[in-house]
């Protein structure tokens, strides 16, 4: 009876081990390879997403590198060495001009102004944009949208380029601080937290926003190719809900709760300074808690990249935007 009763209790054992010791295995995540154009507090959403583990409750292992530029960023994404792209739509568009039969289509919106601040050598709170006449102001790339959004301020402020102001567009977007710093130029665009430490360090002063004077522009969006989208719809979907629940977040608490909880992405700012960045980058209303790029907003930013002579074609919004993606996720 009791070799019986073993027997029919190894039976069972046999069955309810393995089901017990699959319950204490963590689920594997999903990597995803994102790589950023540049690591600014600016995209506070997306480190909110990923300090909260936002992307691991979606089943995601996000691994986040920096591009330092958009060009860089599009490169990495059509050689497959990264699977989502979070840059300006700008770069999605000069490659829809192509003949590439695996171009890159946007599918969730993050900001919807320009992230850049215009630093002086000197302190200025009357500044007008009548002060840059005769005066050189370092603008980044040319044909990147940091460097167009500033054309379009400078010519709806009434200065010619080339005439009443010299923008360099010859210096790569990394390297701009630095080359202020060197003694060239005597204004530079640059976005946080680079632009107020060298405001605390005493080596320049902001004197204006360029997003509040550009107004509703999409800045940046997450793209994928279009082979990626098409093989992992699922992948995608998950990784625009932590986007979404990353933006809520940020809109839904305090500055100080947003600014420690970046404190992980930028152990080297003082809180105090976070606090301040997105305070500023809040009043601007930089973050609509809205992923969908709109139809409007791609043809104003074209409308920018035909003004800075950057553009021969437009883009089909058809062809470079899918909604559905940002749609699901604030569904929810």
């Amino acid at each position: 009876m009791k070799s019986k009763l073993l027997a029919v209790l190894l039976v069972i054992s046999l069955f309810i081990l393995p089901i017990i010791s699959g319950c204490n295995e963590e689920v594997a995540l999903e990597k995803v390879r994102l790589i950023e154009v540049t690591h600014s507090v600016f995209y506070a959403p997306q480190y909110v997403a990923l300090e909260k583990g936002f992307f691991e409750e979606e089943g995601l292992d996000v691994e986040l590198t920096n591009g330092k530029g958009a060009d860089k960023c599009m490169t990495a994404l059509l050689s497959d060495q990264a699977d989502i792209g979070f840059m300006g739509p700008e770069a999605t568009v000069y490659v829809a001009n192509t003949d590439k039969d695996d171009y890159a289509i946007n599918f969730a919106q993050l900001t919807q102004k320009d992230g850049s601040f215009l630093v002086g050598r000197e302190k200025d709170d009357d500044f007008t944009f009548d002060k840059l006449k005769g005066k050189t102001v370092i603008g980044g790339r040319k044909g990147g949208m940091p460097e167009m959004t500033l054309e379009y301020v400078l010519k709806s402020n009434g200065l010619e380029l080339g005439k009443d102001v010299n923008v360099r567009t010859d210096i790569q977007f990394a390297a701009m601080a630095g080359a202020f710093l060197g003694g060239e130029g005597d204004y530079v665009t640059l976005f946080e937290p680079v632009a107020s430490e060298l405001e605390k360090e005493g080596k320049g002063h902001i004197v204006a926003s360029i997003g509040e004077e550009g107004g509703y522009i999409p800045f940046t969006t997450y793209s994928a190719t279009k082979e990626y989208m098409k093989e992992n719809p699922e992948t995608i979907q998950k990784f625009t809900n932590a986007i979404y629940k990353g933006m809520i977040w940020v809109n839904e608490n305090s500055s100080e709760d947003v600014a420690e909880a970046l404190k992980g992405q930028f152990p080297d700012t003082d809180k105090d300074v976070l606090i301040s960045l997105v305070e500023r980058y809040r009043d601007q209303d930089t973050w609509k808690p809205d992923l969908v790029l709109s139809q409007d907003g791609l043809e104003h930013m074209m409308d920018i990249m035909e003004l800075a002579g950057e553009l021969e074609e437009r883009a089909d919004y058809e062809k470079i935007v899918n909604t559905e993606f940002a749609e699901k996720a604030m569904e929810k």
